[in-house]
């Protein structure tokens, strides 16, 4: 689903909300996760803000949560604080039964939106054109249901940032060439881990609809990069880790694949946020870290890891805006009408769609 079909869907919070102090709102949302006990079901992204953290019953990725809330046979309702796509994954790997929410249906995800399943359609068309049947799609996890279901039936899989080193390695033993959606850095990144040189890829443009790529030679190109990315890792340079290696050079430099690949070129550590986290946490004491991912990530392992200097690569960085939609009026608003029995906001992904998606799913799993 884009923004603009979200937009249009959306349900405005009321304004009695906005009103309310923070004080109240903590207390409302304690007393309904009470009420419903086992019956609701709360996880967060990594990257929610502390005031939606505060009342998680999991934090995690996108997909690691979509499937601990399949595990949860408990719960009659996931109010799944992350974006839409996220969302959309824990309605089709959960039961029937249960129903997920997502609190603002306007949480949605700028990368998600730069493939809709019409561009991605039409550049199937151009491609089988240009290289014939030779290509196997794969998506970022980071994707709508759609883009998953496209690939589902296409022979191809999602990737998430953990495995996609071990997932383009899988495409390239199914098919000559891969197109990767729609993170044109993570692709990148990932293929010239592997030994695909630069020169091999192309980017395919979905607003223009054509292929970019430099050479004379199409027998060449190896991997098609969708041309989009996320709005808020593009926000790391090379000057800013150039700034801590003249400056701050106590520092260590560990940034996520969706940057681009000269950050990630100069970096000293690459990988997903669960790396991140990870390399973070067994850190030796003492030692200082400028991390390149999500500003309230950051934070939140400054504090926790209280024993190591812990900064943003881009201290101006602001948090994702899409992502931090989900706010505490709107987590307590979802939990209100679910006591009131006027349900707001469900998530729901059609059969079709959700049988591809979830082939595409397991082919990775």
């Amino acid at each position: 689903m884009t923004l603009l079909k979200t937009f249009s869907k959306t349900n405005t919070l009321p304004e009695r909300y906005s009103k309310m102090s923070v004080e109240e709102m903590v207390a409302r949302v304690h007393e309904i996760k009470n009420l419903l006990g086992k019956r609701l079901f709360l996880p967060a992204h990594h990257y929610q803000k502390d005031e939606i953290v505060q009342f998680a019953d999991v934090t995690g990725d996108s997909l690691q949560l979509a499937k601990i809330s399949a595990e949860n046979k408990d719960a009659d309702y996931i109010v799944f604080c992350g974006v839409h796509f996220m969302a959309e994954t824990a309605d089709m790997l959960s039961a029937d039964n249960q129903i997920v929410i997502l609190p603002d249906l306007k949480a949605g995800c700028s990368m998600a939106d730069m493939a809709n399943i019409h561009q991605t359609e039409r550049a199937w068309i151009e491609l089988q054109k240009l290289f014939g049947d030779t290509i196997l799609p794969l998506t970022y996890v980071n994707s709508t249901a759609e883009i998953k279901a496209f690939c589902g039936k296409n022979g191809g899989a999602t990737v998430t940032s953990s495995n996609a080193k071990e997932m383009v390695s899988w495409a390239f033993d199914q098919k000559e060439r891969l197109l990767f959606l729609p993170d044109q850095h993570l692709g990148r990144n990932t293929a010239y881990d592997l030994g695909v040189p630069l020169e091999d890829m192309a980017i395919w443009d979905p607003i223009s609809n054509q292929l970019i790529f430099d050479g004379t030679n199409l027998e060449q190109v190896k991997v098609i990069l969708w041309k989009g990315h996320c709005s808020v890792h593009e926000k790391f340079t090379v000057d800013q880790i150039a700034d801590f290696r003249e400056n701050h050079s106590e520092f260590q430099i560990i940034v996520h694949p969706e940057c681009t690949h000269e950050v990630v070129r100069a970096s000293d550590l690459n990988g997903s946020t669960h790396f991140i986290i990870e390399t973070i946490k067994h850190a030796e004491p003492g030692t200082s870290w400028a991390v390149g991912t999500e500003m309230n990530l950051v934070n939140r392992l400054a504090q926790q890891f209280s024993d190591k200097k812990i900064v943003s690569l881009n201290p101006n960085l602001c948090p994702c805006l899409t992502m931090n939609r989900i706010d505490l009026p709107h987590l307590l608003w979802s939990l209100k009408n679910i006591i009131e029995g006027k349900v707001e906001n469900v998530i729901k992904v059609d059969e079709e769609t959700k049988k591809y998606a979830i082939t595409a799913l397991n082919r990775m799993m």
